[in-house]
């Protein structure tokens, strides 16, 4: 599973290629090649150093909502002592299905 974070523009390199995003106050560099005409303010989804598309400030507001509660249940579910199913959990149930 591939995961992009949305993060706001801070900057604009000279080249046009790249820009400064934040998110929680943390900058990092990014490339710009494959989205057109980011503007500084402009929010994007982020994935391994590339945007990949811009998206609206309410958009990525709802986002990182969304993972901050799902790191708030993993975190209680964690102090409660309850192990996490991941997909390899599923991989049984999944090949049991398909015989």
């Amino acid at each position: 599973m591939c995961l992009a974070i949305p993060a706001e523009v801070v900057a604009i390199g000279d080249d046009g290629q790249s820009a400064t995003v934040s998110l929680d106050g943390v900058r990092k560099e990014i490339s710009l090649a494959l989205v057109e005409g980011v503007r500084r303010g402009d929010y994007v989804l982020v994935h391994v150093g590339y945007a990949l598309n811009v998206v609206s400030k309410e958009e990525a507001a709802a986002t990182l909502a969304l993972m901050a509660e799902m790191a708030e249940v993993a975190e209680m579910a964690e102090v409660a002592g309850v192990e996490q199913a991941g997909p390899e959990a599923a991989a049984p149930a999944r090949e049991e299905a398909a015989q």
